[in-house]
């Protein structure tokens, strides 16, 4: 297994700027995933460590060494696309031990390392099948099976899975990330469904705009964001965002009469005193309706929801709509009091969009 270091890498393509002075260490056996929007930079990124593309400055390392000069066959990666590119005239055994025989790999090494890898991967009853005979999901397992029977030092993965139906996806989900722990290799992953990366992921690597957002666990990536893009990118449905003014007694809810307190809502006085325009972010599981009258604010319920086994409603602040967790099973149409949960009170600034507590106010 390997360690990767990037170190100012900067990838550019003519004017265009693809990745722009990004620096990260994977742990060695580490999985990590790349999320971000289409066009982020997070393929291209991972592409270069694969030695596909070229950086323009920086450096790639592997354990320590300085690995940009080598091809792609020289740096012991293994590499699964989002297309599943089997061999459809061989067989499943085969199309597992191709790369083996093309290195020359002796015939026992091979067959004890065909043994391993389809006990791992169960697929033992599929070596003798064809390509075209396997649903998507099976065929995308060969297609891993086959990346990891070379024992790479680095398994690369550009989306391996959304070309899969979703009633499999999520059984691939679950048996990706087991058999990434079985073997140890570190792993690097990518992707823009946020499912796959919180429930993937040691670490989520958030890109936007060929840069680097934020690096975190799964957890602290939802309940921690470091700025507006992080926190409405992760979480369905998106985070609240809402302006906050300055009024006599606490913060006026924007386009609306509504004005949060520190003694009703527990608005923490840092923000209320702060010498900058704020926004308040709050995410939908931290905002309910409520029957005490001496709790929330009152705003009108527009529409009620289900997203799975949640129950959502929206309500209005003056012309935006916001969402929060209905457990009242309320009506649309309705007026209601809406508590924010004031542990789930965000604050960034209105201009740069990043995420200020009490220090930065200070």
């Amino acid at each position: 297994m390997a360690e990767i270091k990037l170190k100012n890498l900067t990838i550019e393509f003519g004017a265009f700027k693809a990745v722009d002075d990004v620096s990260l260490t994977v742990k060695d056996g580490e999985f990590v995933v790349y999320l971000g929007p289409s066009g982020c930079g997070k393929t291209t990124t991972l592409r270069c460590i694969a030695g596909l593309v070229q950086a323009t400055s920086g450096e790639v390392m592997f354990d320590g060494v300085a690995v940009n000069d080598l091809s792609a066959s020289a740096r012991n990666i293994a590499m699964v696309f989002q297309f599943v590119s089997l061999y459809p005239h061989l067989s499943i055994k085969e199309n597992i031990v191709f790369p083996l025989k093309a290195r020359g790999v002796a015939r026992p090494e091979i067959a004890r390392k065909l043994e391993w890898v389809t006990d791992v991967f169960k697929l033992g009853d599929e070596l003798g099948r064809y390509p075209s005979a396997l649903p998507p999901g099976a065929r995308q397992k060969v297609a891993l099976a086959r990346a990891v029977i070379r024992d790479p030092a680095v398994l690369l993965l550009d989306e391996p899975l959304s070309a899969i139906d979703e009633q499999f996806r999520e059984e691939m989900r679950w048996e990706l990330g087991h058999l990434q722990r079985q073997l140890g290799v570190t792993t690097i992953y990518v992707t823009h469904d946020q499912r796959e990366a919180m429930s993937l992921a040691d670490r989520i690597v958030l890109m936007n705009n060929s840069r680097i957002v934020q690096v975190s666990e799964p957890d602290r990536m939802f309940f921690d964001p470091v700025d507006v893009f992080a926190g409405q990118f992760i979480g369905s449905p998106s985070m609240n965002l809402i302006d906050l003014e300055p009024v006599a007694g606490g913060l006026r809810l924007g386009g609306s009469d509504v004005t949060l307190t520190a003694e009703r809502d527990r608005v923490p006085q840092w923000a209320l005193s702060a010498k900058r325009p704020l926004k308040l972010g709050v995410r939908p599981i931290n905002v309910h309706l409520t029957e005490e009258p001496d709790v929330g604010v009152t705003l009108p319920v527009d529409d009620v929801f289900s997203v799975g086994r949640e129950r959502f409603f929206s309500f209005r602040i003056g012309e935006a709509i916001h969402q929060g967790v209905d457990k009242r099973r309320s009506r649309a149409g309705s007026e209601g009091r809406v508590h924010f949960d004031p542990d789930g009170l965000l604050f960034f600034d209105a201009a740069t969009g990043r995420r200020v507590n009490a220090e930065d106010a200070a």
